[in-house]
C-alpha cells in the first residue's frame, strides 16, 4: 500500500512538473523579439511581415503565395504565428512574412 501511494505522489509530482517545464518553454518563446523591417540584415534580405507588400519590381524572384510559413528555413509548425529563422539569430520571423532568401519547403 505504501508503495502505490509513493508512486501516485511521484506521478503527480512528475505531471505538475512537466507541466511547468512546458509553460516555462512557451514563456521563453515569446519573450524572443520579433524582426523589424528596418533592421539593416531585414532591410538587405527586403524583408517584409506582410508578403503581399514586397517590392516586386525590387525582387522580382518574390511569387504570390510565398511566406515565412512555407520556406524552408522556417523553424516553426505552419500554423505559429511566428517563428525562427537561421538568417535572423535570436528573432522571430512572421510567417506571414517574406524575404529574400525564401527557399521553397519539401513536401
Amino acid at each position: 500500500m505504501t508503495t502505490r501511494r509513493i508512486f501516485i505522489i511521484h506521478a503527480a509530482v512528475g505531471s505538475a512538473a512537466a507541466s511547468l517545464g512546458l509553460i516555462a518553454a512557451n514563456q521563453a518563446l515569446a519573450q524572443v523579439p520579433a524582426v523589424a523591417e528596418t533592421e539593416t540584415q531585414a532591410v538587405s534580405l527586403g524583408y517584409k511581415i506582410n508578403a503581399t507588400k514586397v517590392d516586386k519590381a525590387k525582387f522580382p524572384k518574390y511569387v504570390a503565395g510565398q511566406n515565412c510559413k512555407n520556406c524552408a528555413l522556417y523553424q516553426a509548425k505552419p500554423e505559429d504565428k511566428m517563428g525562427a529563422c537561421p538568417l535572423f539569430a535570436a528573432k522571430q520571423v512572421a510567417a506571414t512574412a517574406w524575404c529574400s532568401a525564401w527557399v521553397k519547403k519539401a513536401t
